[in-house]
């Protein structure tokens, strides 16, 4: 067998040919993702079992979840006009799940119940699929079914998103005319959460102090909710709607560039599992029936869309032989997961059919795809509101970040708020244990061991961070009381459109180890084995003192101390699945020890990435032309660095 061939058999998915450019097409995946989950369902419907793997709330709200999130997909389904054979599964399960007298009852609604946020979907449902979900339901059961999604409604929250997801259910409760929809709590919930706006389109994570603006900000909840409700409830709350529209025509031209041209997100923040959830916002912008901003058109919007399920349906990796969803993101790992994930829990994706709820002839589907808009390729956007630059030159789509952290304790946080960049191409990687660097994941961190290696610190909490006149992120960082860091980040330019450029200011009380990480890398040959030590273009390691590499299948990623020169470059290999899109991954990195010193010692540090073009193999051929010519530090920067801190190329 050929290594094509090979390599064909290996990456395969459970589902059928499918190009995704059609509802059709899209129906037809969302089919394959359904019928699966018979298998799971339990005898009345109301539970569907895919794993046995742990959360911090009880096993049956994970059995609902498995249950209620594929009615995002089921419910857009059939709003738009299309059968599914398998949803009397669903209609038995609202029946069975609901009554408190059945063995595959829910259970009672407690307070910060992960019940609530299962609701949404079940509200969602009513809105859109009315006469096929709710409908046939008897009279028992649609009384049964009202009172456990209404009583919610007298149940504390937390004080994020959340509250939409009791907005969708008292939203399905008014479609259904139940005497559960509460009026005046909607209008509650729906006031609290607009003062989570904070301007251009975006809206924070909770209330002020806050500094949380990830996937949630967008596709996953908050954007997507607004557009949904604008939709639906445009009649009853037109003022708002209209609102909630005009935020998303701005946030749409911000978030046009969290995606590459071949379909990937950037993945930031939590809830990874969630995979072509990041892209449901574009499915919404048409649902909503939005006038897009110049330059999107509705081609475009498509395009933004199915690229994106494109490239997840072709991701082996993210399901199970049987076609259901696994736990992880190109590959199943455990190691990235928060304490909220079940094995059902991915299937949030769901979001991003709701498409199949329009007609064919909207816009959205009578428009012939685009491919990635002209007007957004090749540039460098610094954004306000969640402290981001964002650049896709020479083919690179990844963003530079200070300033967010989750507002409460969460898994991996460090890693997966607190890092400097973040690749559509390469995307983060999470520490799997404590005491080595090839544990500690240290992609696109400064981390820091006061004990002589034993422990590492990285950035999880930035303070002041701000953009310095459009050009840079600049940011502190204290990670013991008598340590602070100080960090800029400069973005591409475009004589050196491969490298990005970190420079820190570090004053110590103490001994202390650095190490610098680049982008980490799929860190195998052609032939499958681990990258070897190799010069010039061909796949493998460089290691020159303070300079490293590594080139793959993948494309390149390498890092070059340009101050003092003194750190060395070693490009090692990271514990097996530390990085979300790699399981086996090398990371380019420069380290050195610094004595106590209460005045400054200075890092520069310019990293390069180029990642593989869709359909090729490495990097673009002469790619090491680009290696030779360094960055410049500005000369605003430059000029608070001490001489001996300045390197040039040759020095």
């Amino acid at each position: 067998m050929c290594l094509a061939a090979m390599d064909a058999f290996l990456n395969r998915t459970p589902f059928s040919p499918n190009p995704l450019k059609t509802k059709e097409d899209l129906a037809k995946f969302l089919e394959e993702l359904l019928d699966p989950l018979a298998a799971h369902t339990s005898p009345g419907g109301a539970r569907v079992h895919l794993g046995y793997t742990g959360t911090h709330y009880d096993d049956v709200a994970a059995q609902l979840e498995g249950f209620s999130r594929p009615i995002w997909g089921l419910a857009a389904l059939l709003g738009g006009g299309r059968d599914y054979e398998g949803k009397q599964r669903w209609i038995d399960g609202f029946t069975n799940g609901s009554d408190p007298e059945n063995e595959e009852y829910w259970g009672d609604m407690w307070d910060q119940d992960q019940r609530m946020v299962e609701c949404s979907a079940i509200g969602f449902s009513i809105a859109v699929a009315k006469e096929q979900l709710w409908d046939p339901l008897s009279l028992q059961a649609k009384t049964n079914l009202e009172n456990w999604l209404g009583s919610m409604n007298d149940k504390e929250m937390p004080d994020t998103n959340w509250l939409w997801f009791r907005v969708f259910t008292n939203l399905g409760l008014s479609k259904a005319g139940s005497s559960r929809f509460d009026a005046e709590r909607m209008k509650a919930d729906l006031d609290h959460l607009d003062t989570f706006y904070i301007g251009g389109g975006w809206s924070r994570d909770g209330p002020e102090g806050v500094l949380q603006l990830d996937y949630y900000s967008s596709s996953f909840a908050i954007q997507f909710s607004q557009l949904l409700y604008s939709k639906l409830a445009q009649e009853e709350d037109s003022e708002r709607c209209e609102e909630y529209r005009n935020r998303a025509r701005m946030f749409a031209l911000d978030f046009v560039h969290y995606f590459d041209e071949e379909g990937r997100a950037i993945p930031f923040g939590r809830s990874m599992i969630y995979r072509f959830a990041m892209s449901s916002f574009w499915g919404a912008l048409a649902f909503a029936d939005v006038e897009l901003p110049a330059p999107l058109t509705w081609g475009a919007v498509k395009g933004l869309q199915l690229r994106n399920i494109r490239y997840w349906f072709k991701q082996a990796g993210a399901y199970d032989v049987d076609g259901t969803l696994t736990l992880g993101f190109c590959y199943p790992n455990h190691n990235m997961t928060e304490n909220y994930n079940s094995p059902g829990s991915p299937y949030w994706c769901c979001e991003s059919f709701v498409t199949l709820a329009l007609p064919e002839t909207h816009p959205f589907w009578a428009s012939e795809e685009e491919v990635y808009p002209n007007e957004f390729r090749e540039t460098v956007k610094a954004l306000q509101y969640p402290l981001h630059i964002m650049s896709n030159l020479s083919g690179h789509t990844f963003l530079l970040s200070s300033g967010q952290q989750c507002s409460y304790a969460v898994k991996q946080s460090a890693a997966k708020y607190g890092k400097l960049a973040y690749s559509s191409a390469f995307g983060y990687s999470v520490p799997v244990g404590s005491l080595t660097l090839e544990e500690l994941g240290g992609d696109n961190t400064l981390a820091l061991s006061a004990d002589n290696g034993e422990t590492w610190k990285c950035r999880r909490e930035t303070k002041e961070a701000r953009i310095e006149d459009g050009k840079w992120l600049r940011s502190m960082w204290y990670p013991w009381d008598d340590v602070e860091v100080e960090t800029w980040l400069v973005p591409p330019q475009t004589e050196t459109p491969l490298w990005h450029l970190r420079v820190h200011r570090i004053r110590s009380g103490r001994v202390l180890l650095s190490v610098e990480g680049g982008f980490a890398i799929y860190g195998q040959r052609e032939d499958g084995r681990a990258l070897q030590p190799m010069t010039g273009e061909a796949f493998g390691t460089y290691e020159n003192g303070p300079e490293g590499r590594a080139a793959s299948k993948a494309g390149v990623s390498g890092i070059v101390d340009i101050g003092s020169g003194e750190r060395q470059a070693k490009a090692f290999r990271t514990d097996a699945n530390t990085n979300l899109m790699f399981p086996r991954a090398v990371l380019p990195t420069l380290s050195r020890e610094y004595s106590a010193n209460v005045e400054s010692f200075w890092l520069a540090t310019a990293v390069f990435a180029q990642p593989s073009s869709d359909g090729e193999e490495g990097a673009s051929p002469g790619w090491t032309a680009q290696w030779d010519i360094r960055p410049t530090i500005p000369s605003e920067i430059a000029a608070l660095m001490p001489n001996t801190y300045k390197r040039s190329k040759h020095d």
